[in-house]
């Protein structure tokens, strides 16, 4: 066991040694200071007095109008719905929807840059064992008492560490920088959340914590398979081309046949990896879709991903 660990704080050193590390971490800050810096250019100089009240009897009028006409399809004809009773729920609560500025950034920012943490982690993962096989230095690993499984278990652990310090590190600057662009403060109202049967005041600290919690099975799975492309074809173009490609066109593809109806998508894999619709923030791809269901096509698809990986590799002469 102790000499495993090892093996992953030695993989570990080796990712945070690169000079791509400190830069990708200087990028991830850079982007939240643009960001702060683009929010803070287009909010008004002093706030006019808002008639929320007024505003929200508005939109609903609007809604319901777009609803009568029954021209939009199921998805979005029930966000609509969704979206009415919320307002409705404001008016009798009287809760205004107003966010702190703070907490808007960082919820804002943070969906924003997850995908970018998820890039970055993407390429680490790609240059895992093709770097090694590139480099010529597979042969002195496979040389030390350490066997083929363990070699790669600590390299896939050492990635998602090295996710896990991206993640860490994003959700430290984000409140931090905006906090200094536009003021600490304190949480402010609940967030209003509609799981399909009730409204549900969640906290700013859950409501921020469950969001970016569910936009990280995305960064699991995709990770997971640039790993097995790296190990199954030796080469980390072919794993970050190939896994940024489908990153980007996989949710695509998912929204455009969503919108047609197709029914069959749910088990696609990109239909899956948004955990959110399942704790209120919007709906699934397809009726019918469960977290159950979900979660159980992620878990096959990591199966299947580390289960090649792991064959590949166990197998390949490196002679």
């Amino acid at each position: 066991m102790i000499r495993f660990l090892r093996l992953v704080q030695n993989e570990n050193m080796k990712i945070w040694r690169r000079l791509s590390t400190p830069v990708m971490c200087g990028i991830l800050a850079a982007a939240c200071i643009l960001m702060a810096f683009v929010m803070k250019a287009y909010q008004p100089a002093e706030a006019p007095a808002d008639p929320w009240k007024q505003s929200l009897l508005l939109e609903n009028e609007q809604l319901a109008e777009s609803l009568s006409k029954g021209q939009l399809p199921p998805a979005m004809a029930e966000e609509t719905r969704k979206k009415m009773e919320i307002n409705e729920y404001r008016l009798q609560k009287n809760l205004p929807p107003h966010e702190p500025l703070m907490w808007k950034f960082t919820r804002e920012t943070g969906t924003l840059l997850i995908p970018l943490v998820t890039l970055f982690t993407v390429i680490t993962g790609a240059t895992a064992v093709a770097g090694e096989f590139s480099m010529g230095t597979i042969k002195f690993l496979l040389i030390r008492p350490p066997g083929r499984s363990q070699i790669l278990l600590a390299k896939y652990l050492s990635i998602l560490l090295f996710a896990l310090g991206l993640l860490l590190l994003l959700f430290v600057l984000l409140p931090l920088v905006g906090g200094v662009m536009f003021g600490f403060e304190s949480w402010g109202p609940p967030r209003l959340i509609h799981d399909g049967q009730q409204i549900i005041e969640r906290s700013v600290p859950a409501h921020l914590l469950i969001l970016f919690a569910g936009s990280t099975a995305e960064l699991l799975m995709m990770v997971t398979f640039a790993f097995m492309i790296s190990t199954v074809f030796r080469s980390s173009s072919a794993a970050i081309g190939l896994s940024v490609f489908l990153m980007f066109a996989g949710h695509q593809a998912v929204n455009i046949l969503s919108l047609r109806g197709a029914d069959w998508i749910r088990w696609i894999l990109f239909a899956n990896t948004d955990l959110l619709p399942y704790f209120g923030e919007g709906s699934p791809p397809a009726e019918g879709m469960t977290l159950a269901f979900s979660l159980t096509v992620l878990v096959v698809h990591f199966l299947l991903f580390t289960g090649i990986s792991w064959w590949v590799f166990a197998r390949r002469d490196v002679a």
